[in-house]
């Protein structure tokens, strides 16, 4: 189906040929006011023919092999009629902490290692870090609760730019961010790999066995979210569990354990503070430089903070209360892990000793205090808390599977994505952009041969650069504020704050990193947003030939009796196909006349809401979704009757606007065997891959689908200049 940007926005599934509705479709047509099937011709055994005298289908065919297949992997369709169905796919606050937070968490394996070990030989500086990382993510967490209360719909840093910096500058910052959650994939699976084949020896890190166990691992994600992100977090939540559990007895154990010597490490971290500030090769300035450097360097530690707003989408009711709640869930167990980690670190004077990470050093050397090292409990401690590790990275995984595809939708709906990623699966999973997410995850794991090294470089850039904005969007927004709102003091000195420690790390590792990586990320972000410029570009053009189309037909020649009549069953009648009421619509419907004049004798509207992430926001959303198309169908059925055709409509509610279609049409053949039925399409002078990329082929789908059945349907061209 072809729309422009500014058709209507995935309400319902217009003519087809006419992207505004994704795919959508109800398995039970409304009940049409017209005459009884029984007027309708029959084989010997009762079954309705069509054209060809053939049966139609009865919708009870055996399901095909692939279609078991599929069945299996993903699971069945979701019940649309069900009234509880948001509340089944929505997530409480721990689940989205378990979802989303594990990203967050999962950076306690690598980013306050990275931190502690840019200190090299000033470790008494480590104290100093591990107050600014808890201190930042405080900050950024506080941010991010108050960005999820000024825009409850979603969005995040994407939609903070796009209202408040302008829709230049949110393209910029959603393209960063979708860049930032295929990394996020990328960065956890193989951070998970190194950790998992490191365990088993370090001569195992080269292996290629590595790169294929990370390929099958993002395989397998991509299933689990194909099934629905409530699902797979299900699946995952006893190694979130499991991480919990030994990391907090690790890092409690090893604080509590060398509590006596936090006098004497207080007295040494006193005396090379002193030494330093004398020596005159480094000074307070030289202090704070080598701390800023580690501090920054250490930035991804603070990824994955953004993952909440950005997924408001699937939070339980009510909504804003479940996210900042999830927030605190988040901010608490990051800063408490990350700065207890770098602590524990310098209590047992952990350094770098060849590719042995930080976290595995500091579990043996605790199991060494404690007496238990080469100990069967000792190593399994050790064995289970560094497979934990392992394990919630592919957790970690899962926020760029479930805010990635969310942010696409979103980016969709405002014409800087291709319309169809904002569709819904049977399973009412963003399925377009999960299997996008997941192919280039794949692509930058191959093209980096999994370095996490390389890949926390370009992570962090473009963590940074949405964090950067976000904060300006939002010191902007409360400086404009001042007098009006008795907290715009407080919340400016808040976002002003961030957004000083935000550019700062965004500066630092540009700098540090550019040449070992930051261009890559650079270059890819830059292609990203030229992409959705080319795409904006394009969709407006079209959406601006389309609103001509419009305003021409705003205005029709009508009888001032409308023709109130039933359709009739036995006369010809021109069924066509709409969705939200608009000039694309009227004009398929004033060219079925043009193509057989004083034929047709009826005309019968047929129209499919269609379910997406624009309009499935809530519990009411298909209730909504409903009374919408029924006030669209009914404008058409007004104007049928005015230009003194009898006229009915029909309507359906699903996922696929084909399949709700199919649905709906095949009813009315059944109903009216003497219908013929239209479909507009959007037609352009050139035929271009962009064409076929960024406008669907829902009619012709449709029709190759109802021939195949024996309904005759016609595809009418609407020409785009």
């Amino acid at each position: 189906m072809d729309t422009g940007p500014d058709a209507p926005k995935h309400d319902s599934a217009p003519a087809p040929g006419d992207d505004a509705a994704g795919p959508f479709g109800s398995h039970a047509a409304d009940a049409p006011q017209s005459a009884p099937l029984s007027s309708s011709p029959k084989t010997d055994n009762g079954e309705a023919v069509g054209i060809d005298g053939g049966p139609l289908p009865n919708g009870e065919e055996e399901p095909t092999l692939p279609d078991r297949i599929k069945t299996l992997l993903i699971g069945k369709p979701r019940d649309l009629e069900d009234k509880t169905i948001f509340k089944h796919i929505s997530l409480v606050a721990f689940l989205a902490w378990v979802g989303l937070g594990a990203d967050g968490l999962s950076s306690t394996c690598y980013g306050p290692a990275e931190a502690f070990a840019n200190l090299g030989d000033h470790r008494f500086l480590a104290i100093f870090l591990a107050i600014a990382i808890a201190a930042t993510v405080f900050i950024i967490s506080a941010c991010y609760s108050h960005i999820i209360e000024a825009f409850p719909s979603g969005g995040g840093g994407y939609l903070v730019a796009s209202k408040l910096l302008g829709r230049r500058l949110g393209a910029v910052a959603g393209s960063a961010l979708l860049v930032d959650y295929v990394l996020t994939i990328t960065v956890s699976i193989a951070a998970a790999g190194d950790a998992l084949f490191g365990l088993m020896g370090p001569e195992l890190l080269d292996s290629p066995w590595k790169i294929y166990a990370e390929f099958i691992a993002i395989v397998l994600l991509i299933l689990l979210n194909l099934r629905g992100a409530k699902e797979s977090i299900q699946v995952l939540l006893p190694i979130f569990i499991l991480f919990l559990l030994t990391h907090f007895a690790l890092i409690v154990g090893a604080l509590v354990w060398n509590v006596s010597e936090v006098g004497a490490l207080a007295e040494h971290i006193s005396q090379e503070v002193s030494a330093s500030y004398r020596n005159p090769q480094i000074g307070l300035w030289g202090m704070f430089t080598l701390l800023m450097m580690a501090y920054s360097l250490g930035a991804g530690t603070y990824t994955g903070i953004e993952a909440v707003s950005n997924s408001m989408q699937v939070m339980r009711e009510p909504r804003v209360a479940t996210a900042r709640r999830t927030m605190r869930y988040m901010a608490w167990s990051l800063a408490l892990a990350a700065a207890g980690l770098i602590v524990s670190f310098l209590l047992l004077d952990i350094e770098q000793t060849g590719n042995d990470p930080l976290n595995l050093t500091l579990t043996r050397r605790f199991m060494l205090e404690l007496g238990l090292h080469g100990n069967w409990l000792g190593s399994t401690f050790t064995w289970t808390t560094l497979l934990s590790e392992g394990a919630l990275l592919l957790v970690a995984a899962q926020a760029g599977f479930i805010g990635g595809p969310r942010l696409l939708a979103s980016m969709a709906q405002d014409s800087w994505m291709p319309r169809w990623f904002s569709n819904l699966s049977e399973r009412l999973s963003t399925q377009n952009g999960i299997l996008l997410m997941g192919l280039a995850a794949l692509a930058a794991l191959l093209y980096t041969q999994g370095n996490v090294h390389t890949l926390v470089i370009m992570y962090s850039i473009n963590v940074f650069l949405t964090f950067t904005l976000s904060m300006a969007g939002m010191s902007r927004h409360w400086f404009a504020q001042r007098g009006k709102h008795p907290l715009w003091r407080r919340r400016l000195a808040l976002f002003l704050i961030g957004g000083v420690l935000c550019s700062s790390i965004l500066a630092i590792t540009i700098f540090a990193k550019f040449h070992i990586g930051g261009w890559r990320t650079l270059v890819v972000t830059g292609a990203c947003t030229g992409v959705c410029f080319v795409i904006h570009r394009y969709y407006y053009r079209v959406g601006k030939s389309l609103r001509k189309l419009n305003e021409t037909l705003g205005q029709i020649p009508t009888s001032d009796k409308p023709n109130t009549a039933e359709p009739d069953p036995a006369e010809p009648a021109a069924v066509i196909l709409v969705g939200d009421y608009s000039g694309l619509g009227i004009h398929t419907m004033l060219n079925a006349v043009r193509f057989a004049p004083d034929h047709y004798k009826s005309f019968i509207f047929v129209s499919v809401g269609v379910i997406d992430t624009g309009n499935f926001k809530g519990s009411d959303a298909i209730d909504s979704l409903r009374a919408h198309c029924e006030d669209a169908l009914r404008k058409y059925v007004d104007l049928g009757q005015r230009l003194g055709m009898a006229s009915t409509s029909f309507m359906a509610v699903d996922t696929d606007a084909v399949d709700g279609l199919e649905e709906c049409c095949l009813e009315v053949a059944k109903r009216f065997p003497k219908a013929t039925f239209f479909a507009g399409q959007l037609v352009f002078q050139k035929d271009t891959w962009l064409h076929r990329l960024l406008h669907n082929q829902t009619a012709v789908s449709l029709q190759r689908r109802l021939q195949w059945a024996g309904v005759p349907m016609v595809i009418l061209p609407t020409r785009v200049r």
